[in-house]
C-alpha cells in the first residue's frame, strides 16, 4: 500500500483556505481515508470513498459527499518520499489542487 501516513498542507477555495491534513490508512486490507480541518473551519460534510486503487506512484478514487447526492469527486494523489500532491475534482466547485503536501506521520 502506498501513501500510507497523515498529510498536511494548504487548500485555496472559494469557501476556505487554510491547512488541511489527510490521514490514509489501512482496514482490513482496505485504504481507509480521513480528511481535517483546522479547529473553528467550517465542518466538514460527510464523505464515503469506494473505487481506491493504486496507479503506480498514486491513488485514485471516487467520493460521494452528503451535499451534493447522486454526484462523486474525482480524487489523486501522487507520492514522492514524503511530499503528496494531487487533486480533488469537485461539480460545481470545479478543480481544488493539492500541492506540496508533507508527511508528518508515518
Amino acid at each position: 500500500m502506498i501513501g500510507l501516513g497523515t498529510w498536511t498542507g494548504k487548500v485555496h477555495t472559494m469557501f476556505f483556505s487554510g491547512n488541511v491534513t489527510f490521514t490514509i490508512g489501512e482496514k482490513n486490507g482496505a485504504y481507509d481515508f480521513s480528511m481535517n480541518l483546522p479547529e473553528g473551519a467550517t465542518k466538514l460534510p460527510e464523505f464515503s470513498f469506494r473505487e481506491i486503487k493504486e496507479e503506480g506512484d498514486s491513488l485514485l478514487a471516487v467520493a460521494e459527499v452528503s451535499l451534493l447526492p447522486g454526484k462523486t469527486i474525482d480524487i489523486k494523489l501522487t507520492f514522492t518520499g514524503d511530499q503528496m500532491n494531487g487533486y480533488l475534482k469537485i461539480p460545481f466547485l470545479g478543480k481544488i489542487d493539492l500541492k506540496n503536501f508533507s508527511r508528518v506521520q508515518a
